[in-house]
């Protein structure tokens, strides 16, 4: 399979489920070479996407080349770009290759990332 040019994903590397999820996603398999980036490892990305209008708090970003997809659009994506191979991403495609599925279980995955570092005493990346 061809890889696709210029594919990043960044992420909160302090959310454990945020971690896991690329963990697991198994996307080089099925897209090819793709930059990881923790969005607490790189200030300067951050940066960068807010003055895109990007908030890392409100959702993460996958770029494709020149195109940015934020919140639940990275999540539909994603899902409609990984390999269905194995349980998590039967399972990831299944929830997330509808955008009205995605739409409408971001908002939820973000509070729960959210309750999550408030537990883990961690910050939001914008704090």
């Amino acid at each position: 399979m061809e890889s696709i040019r210029g594919l990043e994903l960044i992420y909160d590397g302090d959310c454990p489920v945020c971690r896991n999820y690329v963990r697991f996603m198994r996307l080089r398999e099925s897209a090819g070479e793709v930059r990881l980036i923790d969005a607490r490892q790189a200030p300067e990305v951050v940066q960068a996407l807010n003055a895109e209008g990007l908030d890392l708090d409100e959702g993460m970003v996958l770029r494709l080349g020149d195109e940015a997809f934020h919140g639940d659009e990275a999540l539909l994506r994603l899902a409609l770009l990984s390999t269905r191979s194995g349980l998590f991403n039967r399972l990831n495609y299944w929830l997330f290759s509808s955008p009205r599925r995605a739409r409408w279980s971001y908002p939820w995955l973000r509070a729960g990332r959210n309750v999550l570092l408030r537990l883990l005493g961690k910050s939001k990346i914008n704090h």
